[in-house]
């Protein structure tokens, strides 16, 4: 890589990306709808934009090599037409820029949501099909985006394409995962749900970031990544509920004393998106049928397959992790 272009470099998987290709010597480019002051520090190029704007990504990909996706819109409530205006075509609009520039390598940020299906998955593989009918419209946006960069190219293409799918997203800067559940913590307005023995994956960001960079050396040279989609996590599972009541022991967040049985929280959820429907909120409810499934079910995937082919393996332990994730929290606080 020469010359690397990262979309929503300045989010939180994006900007670890960046700071990896930086350390690389790799002259990197942030296109995000800010401009980032401290990525620029570092050395990054920063434009401001829509990634559907198709003729803002065909100019900013000029002179670029690699690509990395990490753009979109996240979340598990929202309007069909806003995930599939920024996940689908803005997707459409990478995949179109990179091959009028005759860029070699694209590698897609996706999630294991594109396979969850409702049911306990425990070391799941890449062979495990697209959900037939996904409860939330992030899930739905990714299946077909991710499709769509795992497609056979155009004949006369150059392009190599591949997909990450890292699992729970953690650390240091984490501005979604850790503090909400922090924040419904002291809020008091959390609640386990089903039996509290299901297992899932969680990934730590410089880990996640690594697999990125890794995926795009394969497709600059062996290529065997293209067309392929890869589990990312620490490669250990956890008890979802017991990670939570650590998290929150150290933190000095107030312990969950409400247990809810999974088909009471699954249909609160469904009642309430109908609610939240016909009111026309579009803030989150706070149970949704999805939401209900994954903080129930088991939901983790073996990372063999990253492991094999593009000699990923965790470098940062969840327990160093962890020291960094509460060192960083505890600095922060006032």
């Amino acid at each position: 890589m020469n010359r690397a272009l990262v979309t929503g470099g300045g989010g939180f998987v994006g900007s670890n990306i960046v700071k990896q290709l930086l350390a690389r010597n790799v002259e990197t480019v942030v296109v995000g709808r800010n401009i980032y002051p401290d990525l620029e520090k570092l050395g990054a190029t920063c434009l401001s934009g829509d990634i559907c704007d198709a003729s803002f990504l065909l100019e900013s990909f000029q002179g670029v090599d690699t690509v990395f996706h990490v753009a979109a819109l996240a979340g598990i409530w929202g309007r069909w037409k806003d995930y599939y205006r920024t996940n689908v075509l803005g997707t459409e609009n990478v995949i179109n820029g990179c091959m009028a520039n005759d860029i070699r390598q694209l590698v897609y940020t996706s999630t294991p949501s594109v396979v969850f299906n409702g049911d306990d998955i425990v070391n799941g593989n890449e062979q495990l099909p697209y959900a037939s009918n996904p409860l939330c419209n992030y899930a739905k946006s990714k299946i077909i985006a991710e499709k769509m960069v795992l497609q056979k190219p155009p004949q006369g293409s150059t392009l190599h394409s591949c997909a990450i799918r890292p699992h729970l997203v953690w650390g240091p800067g984490d501005p979604h995962l850790v503090p909400r559940l922090l924040e419904r913590g002291r809020q008091r307005q959390l609640k386990k749900v089903g039996n509290c023995k299901n297992l899932v994956d969680i990934s730590y960001v410089e880990n996640v970031a690594e697999a990125h960079l890794l995926a795009a050396d394969n497709l600059e040279t062996t290529q065997t990544a293209a067309g392929q989609a890869y589990f990312i996590s620490q490669g250990a599972p956890v008890k979802l509920w017991d990670w939570i009541d650590e998290l929150f022991f150290d933190m000095d967040v107030p312990e969950i004393q409400s247990t809810v049985p999974f088909p009471i929280a699954y249909g609160a959820g469904g009642g309430l998106e109908i609610i939240y429907h016909l009111l026309g909120n579009k803030k989150e409810p706070n149970m949704t049928r999805f939401l209900a499934e994954q903080l129930a079910k088991s939901h983790c995937f073996s990372i063999e397959k990253a492991k094999k082919e593009l000699g990923y393996n965790p470098r940062i332990s969840t327990e160093e992790g962890m020291k960094r994730l509460l060192h960083s929290l505890t600095s922060a606080s006032p």
